[in-house]
């Protein structure tokens, strides 16, 4: 696993038998028999060019890159290289179109290796009413750019926020920001006073992880709870 990362992958693979290993950089995961990236990285947003992602996908058994947060940076995606050997490509919907209630995601790769999880996944993984909302939000491009285009102003504002609360920036991407605080926990219960939940981080006592407000109203909650 390339982190630091979030936990979800490697308590899968630790649950499957694996022997998990964290390394710090694309080099250090050569020669892995299942080498994952999560690109752009949750939570520090940390990127990855498409050329070096397919040349370690050459230097490993099998690589598989966590796309759930590339949507509104989709020249990033590795998508259109899917069907190379040995690489399997994971996509989100609900985090970019705010549907995580939708429960739909997706696997892309070489049609071998689809076949083998679609057998693994039995006749029903996902409910008709999901694949027919999906494929609808799917369509609309124009949507998605403006949505994109907001979002990065979204964050660049959040960042201004937070850079007057004394909260600097580490990273993110233009779905989250991840900020350094005096102390994560008691930031965490600040905001959470305010109803504005977050993400802090075992491994570490000073980040905390933001999504981005929605509508006016939240902006002026989230200002308030940071007592500008």
């Amino acid at each position: 696993m390339l982190g630091p990362t979030y936990n979800e992958h490697a308590a899968a693979f630790q649950c499957a038998g694996w022997d998990v290993k964290d390394v710090t950089t694309l080099e250090a995961l050569n020669g892995a028999d299942i080498a994952v990236v999560i690109n752009p990285n949750n939570p520090d947003g940390r990127l990855h060019r498409r050329e070096d992602l397919l040349e370690l996908s050459r230097r490993v058994s099998r690589l598989v890159v966590d796309e759930s947060f590339v949507d509104a940076t989709p020249e990033l995606s590795l998508a259109a290289d899917a069907d190379e050997a040995g690489l399997l490509v994971l996509r989100s919907f609900g985090k970019f179109f705010g549907l995580a209630g939708l429960r739909l995601g997706f696997v892309l790769g070489a049609q071998s290796d689809i076949a083998l999880l679609r057998d693994q996944a039995g006749p029903w993984p996902v409910s008709g009413a999901a694949i027919e909302i999906g494929a609808v939000a799917l369509r609309d491009h124009d949507w998605a750019e403006k949505t994109s285009s907001r979002l990065i102003k979204d964050a660049l504002r959040l960042d201004a926020l937070t850079a007057e609360a004394g909260w600097p920036l580490i990273g993110g991407t233009a779905l989250f920001r991840l900020y350094e605080t005096p102390n994560s926990k008691e930031a965490q219960a600040r905001l959470a006073r305010h109803y504005i939940w977050s993400r802090a981080f075992p491994w570490s006592k000073e980040w905390l992880r933001l999504g981005l407000p929605g509508n006016e109203g939240e902006w002026e909650r989230l200002t308030i709870a940071l007592g500008k």
